[in-house]
């Protein structure tokens, strides 16, 4: 069972610390200067065919810049039964899954991941909430602000999310002063 995580304030999404599907160690930092599409991800969902278009699209973008994070969760219906190892097969043998994949982890509730606390809480008016399901994406900028929030129903080949990603793509990173 992975350890509770505080839910303490956090000054960027990069401060955040992740569980890696293999077991290592990192932080959302591992993904300074790329665009990401967060993604919580489910095995026996009906949405899990989404799988696939997640695959292409990170295939069609990460020479860009983009990284897509799917974060397996089990709290909608059980539909993330499997252990890590067993997810990560699923997702290799069936999707061709290429992306990195986080441990299970929970995205609403009093055990919620330090990641989707900030996802989800109320930034100023910013895509507040709780996650409704799996296959919720969330589009993160080159310099760690979140941009866009899409329901399960938008499929990764969406013209909208498209469109949102190749802008993300395109805006100049930011620099420190």
């Amino acid at each position: 069972m992975p350890e509770r995580r505080s839910l303490k304030r956090v000054t960027s999404l990069y401060d955040i610390p992740l569980t890696m599907n293999d077991g290592t160690e990192s932080s959302f930092g591992r993904f300074r200067g790329h665009a990401v599409l967060v993604v919580n991800v489910a095995s026996k969902c009906g949405y899990t065919p989404q799988y696939d278009g997640l695959q292409a699209l990170y295939e069609r973008f990460r020479d860009q810049g983009l990284e897509v994070l799917g974060v397996p969760c089990n709290q909608f219906a059980g539909q993330e039964p499997g252990d890590d190892a067993e997810i990560a097969e699923f997702c290799r043998l069936n999707f061709g899954v290429t992306f990195p994949l986080t441990a299970k982890a929970k995205v609403r509730g009093k055990e919620q991941h330090p990641l989707y606390h900030e996802l989800t809480r109320f930034k100023h008016g910013l895509f507040p909430g709780l996650i409704k399901w799996n296959f919720e994406k969330f589009l993160i900028s080159r310099d760690g602000e979140i941009l866009e929030r899409f329901g399960s129903k938008t499929e990764p080949d969406a013209p909208e999310l498209a469109a949102a990603v190749e802008a993300a793509l395109a805006a100049p990173e930011r620099t420190a002063d």
